[in-house]
């Protein structure tokens, strides 16, 4: 297990603009309050969504896309660095019109509407490769 002490640089709220990519709208409010560490929850609801899921046999994701109103009824994920930019490790679980739920790393998504709170911490975290899982992973 790797760990470490956090201290929290600030707290953030933001609501996500109608027509934007969910994560890159995270990634945005990283950058403004320049947090290259943070974790975060929103909900909200999306037009469209890229989900993928992590073939842990074959290490690679494999994608399903919806092209229909979601909403997220749940999104929690965390802000570091990868490849010297701030990237949103973004997971969420949606809800079809029905109620059934559809969960995964939401890789991408049509902003309806959103909330999201953002704790950004002191310290940096970096994404680096990790050779046994094939995925980039905090140090």
């Amino acid at each position: 297990m790797n760990y470490r002490a956090v201290e929290v640089a600030g707290e953030y709220v933001a609501s996500l603009d109608n027509g934007a990519d969910w994560r890159e709208e995270i990634e945005s409010l990283a950058d403004k309050v320049e947090a290259d560490a943070a974790w975060f929850n929103a909900m909200g609801a999306v037009q469209d969504a890229e989900v993928w899921f992590y073939d842990q046999d074959d290490q690679e994701y494999r994608s399903v896309a919806f092209d229909e109103p979601l909403e997220v009824a749940a999104c929690v994920g965390n802000v570091a660095r990868l490849d010297g930019e701030r990237f949103a490790h973004t997971h969420a679980v949606l809800s079809r019109r029905s109620g059934q739920a559809l969960a995964g790393h939401l890789n991408a998504a049509t902003v309806f509407a959103g909330e999201v709170y953002l704790r950004a911490f002191e310290e940096p975290l970096e994404r680096e490769h990790d050779e046994v899982t094939d995925l980039d992973l905090w140090l």
